[in-house]
């Protein structure tokens, strides 16, 4: 198989599978040092991490997610994001509530106990509709809310709005 350059972790051969996002880093330097400008300047954007059970909501969510510029990287469930979110930050989360191993609630709540200088944007992205879910995802630490099935404009429409501040 060919060897592809992930922004997110180096060389890989299985495009479906995102790394870490700690490459993000390596190739920010690279592209510093002008070794690896291609790579790089796709690194350099800011990355969202999507966190579901559903590999095909993962998937509509990255397409989004890069559309608006960002580099997605994924999470099948709250115990995997927690462990990359430890190794490197990302700047958005997009964030399931029910999945195995952890579930999004814990996740949230473990994610904002993490010391870091810039906390990433979470939003929820769930079928939880009743108004006692938006106000436990609220208060374990979220920033928003969307509602499953949502629509490509309305993911759009809360990233957008939440990089503008």
């Amino acid at each position: 198989m060919k060897e592809l350059v992930d922004p997110l972790g180096g060389a890989r051969e299985d495009k479906e599978n995102p790394n870490d996002i700690d490459a993000v880093v390596r190739a920010a330097k690279a592209m510093r040092d002008g070794s690896a400008p291609q790579q790089a300047q796709r690194a350099a954007q800011k990355v969202c991490l999507i966190v579901d059970d559903s590999r095909v909501i993962r998937k509509v969510s990255s397409k989004i997610a890069k559309s608006l510029g960002y580099v997605p990287v994924e999470a099948q469930d709250g115990l995997e994001a927690l462990a990359r979110c430890k190794k490197s930050m990302p700047h958005v989360v997009l964030t399931d509530w029910d999945m195995p191993e952890m579930d999004g609630l814990e996740f949230v709540k473990n994610l904002r106990a993490i010391p870091t200088p810039k906390a990433p944007v979470v939003i929820f992205c769930t079928s939880k509709n009743k108004a006692a879910d938006v106000h436990a995802g609220i208060k374990a630490g979220a920033d928003d809310y969307i509602v499953k099935p949502f629509d490509e404009a309305g993911l759009k429409a809360k990233l957008e709005k939440l990089e503008r501040g």
